[in-house]
């Protein structure tokens, strides 16, 4: 479990005798303690409540570029994120004794940091230096030995240029409701502009070459497109694939939950997942030039 420190100072007794329960005071005001994360937020939650008027700083081990990151409560000493890095921003102070002023900025560790870090990469761009086709599909159901799908969307990245692929697929038996409500795709779309499914694999297995394939929870397209593509005598897909949630995980450790439309906001994007395959597809591409570690690895 990771580490944590926490330190107080003019704050209530109760507040101590709380963190006591814990973790270890091992100095006057400083307390070390080994929990999961539902218990340090629980714990900080406590401290910003019962702190008072009184300072507090947490710092813990963290998935960024660093190995940590840290609160503070009242203090002078503000956190700051400058680019997915935890800085201290220092306060502007003035020395009574020469008459001079301090000026605001980072401390000298901060900008060493910082430089060291930009030094290396420049010229690095916000999108993989990488060829892959981010895939997403649409079905009728979850079990990928009964249910059908009924779309799929693809976006390929190749030498920089974007190439979009759609299929709507021809649709046998009656569309479930709940799936009309969710995705819009109604039983007369599929059947006034659905292609045999057969033909689609066929151009799909063309389009993504032996490009590595990203998407969102690729193991369920995946396992859906295999199954159809065995059943069609096609050759099944044994690209390199990657599933963005596992780095998004490594990378935002607090979140409520993984989902995508819970996702999208926390990497600034405001758009709407429509459950429509190319729409999402394009949507989890953007996302992918946004992820860290993604971006990492395919670099």
């Amino acid at each position: 479990m990771p580490f944590t420190i926490i330190t107080l100072k003019k704050v209530p007794n109760s507040l101590r005798g709380d963190l006591t329960k814990w973790m270890q005071e091992i100095a006057t005001g400083v307390y070390v303690g080994n929990f999961n994360t539902k218990i340090r937020e629980q714990l900080w939650e406590r401290v910003t409540q019962s702190a008072s008027t009184g300072e507090a700083t947490m710092s813990y081990v963290y998935q960024n570029e660093i190995g940590y990151q840290f609160e503070t409560l009242n203090t002078q000493r503000q956190v700051v994120d400058y680019d997915g890095v935890p800085l201290v921003m220092l306060p502007e102070v003035k020395d009574e004794s020469s008459g001079a002023n301090y000026i605001k900025g980072y401390s000298d560790a901060a900008k060493f940091r910082k430089a060291k870090k930009y030094s290396s990469q420049q010229s690095r761009p916000n999108e993989p230096n990488h060829n892959y086709v981010v895939v997403d599909i649409e079905t009728d159901g979850l079990n990928y030995e009964k249910n059908q799908i009924i779309e799929i969307g693809a976006v390929k990245v190749k030498k920089g240029e974007l190439m979009n692929f759609h299929r709507l697929i021809n649709y046998v038996g009656n569309l479930p409701t709940e799936i009309t409500e969710l995705t819009g795709i109604t039983q007369e779309l599929l059947r006034d502009s659905g292609q045999p499914l057969k033909d689609s694999l066929m151009e799909f297995v063309d389009f993504i070459e032996d490009f590595d394939i990203v998407g969102y929870g690729i193991g369920f397209d995946l396992r859906f497109l295999n199954n159809y593509l065995e059943e069609c005598e096609i050759r099944k897909i044994t690209n390199k694939s990657y599933d963005l949630i596992r780095y998004i995980k490594r990378e935002k450790m607090l979140l409520k939950d993984y989902k995508l439309k819970t996702v999208l906001p926390s990497y600034g994007f405001n758009n709407h997942v429509s459950h429509r395959a190319l729409e999402d597809a394009r949507i989890i591409y953007h996302l992918s030039t946004k992820v860290n570690k993604f971006l990492k690895m395919m670099n």
